[in-house]
């Protein structure tokens, strides 16, 4: 793995010690995910990896959560006032957009679909062989064929979720994902995966079926922010360009009771000593993690 170490004027990830009261979700935290997290942060006492954030507005100020929205959920439950956060422009080249799929285990398929055709509004039926993943890669797109997901089940059923009724928009179709999401979340258990393709997911023990949404822009999770609604867990999926990882910041600097400006200070002091001592690397490849 190719590294190098970064000179003084190297332009440095823009981190700092937000209010938590002043950051807002675009996503519901995954419970599966938080109560673990909880635990993992109570017992190392370090924020490992910073939050993304980005600017949402000036007055008042407010940041939307890009991605770690169950860090942030399991700070909030620890009652801490600041967190450590990495802020972004929301826009590429820094942020690119994806979505995820959701691998679902756990459930019988037969269980699974019957739960999904009891939600209201939703319908399931057989992918019609003129169907494109193409609908599925633009969200306006899908608004468009009232299409809300595709299921690919372990029995080899091939499925679309669409909304009946009225014209799919964007905050029906948020409202029906949600909806799904709940459903089977409680049910069984929600990994994330980037692949579309069912087997590449046969490793998953008790393998279900695998989810395929549409693809958001930042434009969609922005309206639907302001509009007061969050997206269902693991879905959205930002690539960030020099995301900041392995801080290990101690959680002490966060909940103690001095100023936000005295903390805020203490961090960069930290930063700057980190660059002088060169113990910040740079790694200019695509990198997996292991111990996640």
């Amino acid at each position: 793995m190719s590294d190098r170490p970064l000179s003084p004027d190297t332009e440095l990830p823009e981190l700092h010690i937000l209010p938590l009261n002043q950051l807002v979700e675009h996503e519901h935290a995954d419970a599966q995910r938080t109560a673990p997290l909880v635990e993992h942060l109570q017992a190392e006492d370090k924020l490992q990896n910073p939050p993304i954030v980005a600017a949402l507005s000036e007055n008042p100020p407010r940041f939307v959560v890009l991605d770690g929205s169950n860090r942030i959920a399991a700070l909030r439950s620890l009652g801490y006032p600041h967190v450590l956060v990495q802020q972004v422009h929301y826009a590429a080249p820094q942020v690119r957009l994806k979505t995820w799929r959701h691998v679902i285990t756990g459930i019988h398929v037969e269980q699974f679909i019957g739960a999904l055709k009891s939600i209201r509004g939703l319908e399931l039926c057989a992918a019609s062989p003129t169907e494109t993943a193409e609908a599925f890669e633009d969200v306006n797109i899908a608004l468009r064929q009232n299409l809300l997901a595709r299921l690919l089940c372990v029995d080899s059923q091939v499925l679309t979720a669409r909304a009946t009724g009225e014209a799919l928009n964007l905050h029906m179709l948020n409202h029906l994902l949600n909806r799904m999401v709940e459903t089977y979340q409680a049910q069984g258990k929600l990994f994330r995966a980037a692949t579309a393709d069912l087997d590449e997911v046969r490793l998953y023990p008790e393998l279900t079926a695998l989810v395929i949404f549409p693809t958001f822009q930042a434009a969609e999770v922005l309206a639907l922010v302001r509009a007061g609604e969050l997206l269902p867990p693991g879905l959205t999926r930002h690539l960030i360009e020099g995301r900041a990882l392995r801080l290990n910041y101690p959680l002490s600097e966060l909940r103690s009771l001095d100023s936000l400006e005295a903390k805020e200070g203490r961090l960069q002091a930290w930063l700057k000593q980190k660059l002088v001592s060169k113990e910040i690397r740079f790694y200019g490849e695509a990198t997996f993690l292991f111990d996640e």
